[in-house]
């Protein structure tokens, strides 16, 4: 079977504390429990998260969604965003399904970077190992007003913004990412065809606006 594989990369950092860091875990509970009523996304998505703070880690291998168990996220410390990217790079080499002569591998992995302020390390090394690896989606969400688009457009042209940090925003932006989550296991599913461009993506809420 070809997995669709999806990494959350997710700001664990020290702003990330109180509000918007239990936003992010409830986020993530309902993108998970929304994806599980989803036959489709069921059947092909797995799902990993990266945390990143003062460094990164993998707190969720890829799993699929059926005994996806939630991760403990707490916030501290600085944003390795450099050093969660070439994590990133490192995980998809031993994670993902390559395709051989003999056999189709997974489908391009689909991934979602969630930041609410700028690189404490320098991200060039990282960014190179990632660029290096074939993604589908990869799509950049900088949470509040503090996070850096410059950065974030050097890693995807698909970035995101959100006003606000709070829960609500960030709940409507994690339920706009299941959505895409299902429509990529949906296009996968019936046509085969990988996601790789916004709009094929179901339109963001009001709350996420597209940085051009």
């Amino acid at each position: 079977m070809r997995r669709l594989p999806v990494y959350l990369l997710l700001d664990t950092s020290g702003s990330m504390y109180g509000e918007p860091i239990e936003a992010v875990k409830n986020g993530v509970q309902v993108l998970v429990s929304t994806l599980r009523q989803d036959p489709y996304a069921l059947e092909t998505a797995y799902l990993s998260i990266i945390t990143f703070d003062s460094d990164a880690r993998q707190v969720a291998p890829l799993t699929e969604l059926a005994s996806f168990q939630q991760p403990n996220l707490e916030a501290n410390g600085g944003t390795a965003l450099g050093e969660a990217l070439g994590l990133l790079a490192q995980k998809v080499d031993a994670e993902v399904t390559k395709t051989t002569a003999e056999k189709k591998g997974d489908w391009k992995p689909l991934v979602f970077l969630m930041t609410d302020g700028e690189p404490t390390d320098d991200i060039k090394q990282g960014l190179a190992e990632f660029k290096k690896r074939k993604f589908g989606m990869v799509v950049a969400c900088a949470a509040g007003q503090n996070a850096n688009t410059g950065i974030l457009k050097q890693i995807t042209e698909n970035v995101v913004q959100l006003d606000t940090a709070d829960s609500t925003t960030i709940k409507s932006f994690f339920k706009w990412v299941s959505a895409s989550i299902s429509t990529g296991s949906q296009k996968v599913e019936e046509g085969g065809v990988n996601l790789d461009k916004m709009d094929q993506l179901p339109p963001p809420p009001a709350e996420v606006n597209i940085v051009v």
